[in-house]
């Protein structure tokens, strides 16, 4: 580790603190309906649906149109690749995609996930890249903050039957929020060398007289919506490692900002909704001691290099461009959250390094999180949190005034226990079958972190991978598709339930009983609970594989 990796880290981070109470505050305006400068479009949308805005949602009605949506994104990104040869836009000629694989890649996408079988460049036309994937990242993102802003209102109202209205909520988040970013994001990204293009591929001639093809295509605007809605799909198969994604390490550093921002923001929108700040820096204080209790430990893993190799620097699968500091935050970062967007290859950091990103993604995307699923998932914890605060003294647990009974419990239980069930159910039938072993580059420890991985990233909605693990297949592109279905509804579904419960109580004024949520007490409570539960249900399976590793590799054992 040296100055200038800790420099990088400091100032990431405070340039991300920087920006939490501003895009919080903006988003705050969003939500409350004070942010109206695109009002006439904004009804404009609304004619053209049909759709009334002043009419709210139960929290069924808002989880039916969630499902609604989602379901529409993954029939039309399916028709899309599955006919992608007879549509335009496809200068490269790419053909039709199959079907098990277009089945993986539109629920990826929908879901949040981005999740990738495929190299972009040599597999997608611009039309699908456009149309079907860009147009998913604005959707899912918007959705994942959707949900969290229908948590918000079931803490702020009292004896009420709704929640808002999904769609009035996803329209506002793209017209207010994703688009008008994401459109001067992609300005600076051209100005700093990403290309943005309807012409195909380019011929070269290298220093050594031969030729080469480079690829090149639309690639800004799905770039920075990629970062900015932690969605992570690259329009090349190196991904952000692509000197096309990721030209500069200015653009390197805006990535990783705006990967963290929107996850950040919104625990100031929460404070800013139920009219106690504090609250939502309790929150932020509690990922943020997780963040950089990570970003540290890559780095310091990284930067020990290979003790195999006698302790020399370990620069493999990493971008000379970028180091071992920006590298090792890069994999922190987009694994914290729900990003899956790399700058290096996972499969290459030494295993404590990347059992960093492991375990960020284990503990349930709540380190920040995803647009949305960070604060829902972090919000699912402070029940529980609450729950067992209550236990130690004896009294009935409240959080903001509302009582947390029996019915929120359970299904914030329900939602904390479907991750797990999909990364070592589908997990473990993955290693105990041969399509799924089949699948494995590296026998040992090495194979079962790639699986585990790949099943955690999924279920998950990251969409990063070791990139050891072959999922171009059958059987990996159904049962990983499952997974990401498992992470995204089973804990949807049961969040919009504890909203509506909320929404219908009535307010509880705070006694001297009352637990203050916004002291250290809280935060030091909170980051417990998260680590106890994430460490207790997956520390053997971490025990076999990159602590394994790392041991054999200390004593001269590869695999």
């Amino acid at each position: 580790m040296d100055a200038n990796g800790i420099l990088l880290i400091i100032l990431l981070f405070a340039v991300v603190l920087a920006l939490t109470p501003v895009l919080g505050g903006y988003m705050a305006r969003i939500y409350d309906g004070r942010a109206r400068w695109l009002a006439p479009v904004e009804q404009g949308i609304y004619r053209l649906c049909g759709l009334d805005p002043d009419c709210e949602q139960h929290w069924t009605g808002y989880a039916m149109a969630f499902l609604i949506v989602h379901l529409l994104g993954v029939l039309a990104l399916y028709g899309l690749m599955r006919l992608q040869a007879f549509l335009p836009f496809n200068p490269a000629a790419q053909t039709a995609v199959p079907p098990d694989l277009a089945f993986n890649t539109a629920i990826s996408f929908a879901t949040n996930t981005d999740w990738q079988n495929y190299g972009g460049e040599s597999t997608m036309g611009y039309l699908v890249q456009m149309a079907g994937f860009t147009v998913q990242n604005f959707l899912s993102a918007a959705a994942g903050i959707a949900v969290a802003v229908a948590l918000i209102r079931g803490f702020t109202r009292r004896s009420a039957r709704s929640v808002g209205n999904f769609y009035v909520d996803l329209t506002r988040t793209v017209l207010y929020l994703l688009l008008p970013v994401c459109l001067i994001g992609s300005l600076v990204l051209v100005w700093q060398g990403v290309p943005q293009t309807l012409q195909g591929s380019v011929s070269a001639t290298t220093l050594e007289g031969g030729r080469q093809i480079i690829a090149q295509g639309p690639v800004a605007s799905q770039m920075f919506i990629k970062h900015f809605g932690t969605n992570g799909g690259g329009f090349f198969n190196a991904n952000a490692a692509h000197p096309y994604e990721n030209p500069t390490v200015l653009v390197n550093f805006i990535y990783m900002a705006s990967i963290l921002a929107i996850g950040a923001g919104l625990t100031n929108t929460f404070g800013r909704m139920i009219g106690d700040q504090r609250q939502g820096w309790a929150l932020l204080a509690a990922m943020g001691v997780l963040l950089v209790a990570g970003a540290f430990a890559t780095y310091w893993a990284e930067a020990q290099g290979n003790p195999a190799l006698g302790f020399l620097t370990n620069m493999e699968g990493k971008e000379t461009r970028f180091g071992i500091a920006a590298s090792a935050l890069f994999a922190t970062v987009t694994t914290a959250t729900s990003c899956g967007a790399v700058n290096a290859m996972h499969d290459s950091l030494l295993p404590l390094a990347g059992m960093v990103p492991l375990v960020n993604m284990l503990l349930g995307e709540v380190v920040i999180g995803g647009v949305g699923s960070g604060l829902y998932g972090m919000m699912v914890f402070v029940l529980i949190t609450m729950f067992i605060a209550g236990l130690m003294v004896g009294r009935t647990p409240e959080y903001l005034g509302k009582k947390i009974e029996a019915r929120e419990i359970k299904l914030a239980v329900i939602a904390i226990l479907a991750t797990p069930l999909a990364v070592l159910g589908l997990g473990a039938l993955a290693m105990l079958t041969p399509a799924g072993l089949a699948g494995i580059a590296a026998p040992g420890p090495h194979g079962l972190s790639e699986v585990l991985y790949a099943f955690a990233s999924s279920a998950n909605n990251n969409g990063s991978a070791f990139a050891g693990l072959n999922g171009n297949t059958l059987f990996y592109n159904v049962i990983l598709a499952v997974a990401m279905l498992i992470g995204r509804f089973a804990v949807v579904i049961p969040v919009l339930a504890i909203a509506g419960a909320l929404a219908a109580k009535k307010t509880v004024p705070p006694s001297a009983g009352t637990f203050p949520t916004q002291s250290w007490l809280f935060v030091a409570l909170l980051v417990g609970i998260v680590l106890v539960v994430g460490g207790l249900t997956y520390f053997p399976v971490l025990a076999l594989g990159p602590v394994v590793e790392h041991l054999a590799l200390a004593s001269g054992t590869l695999f």
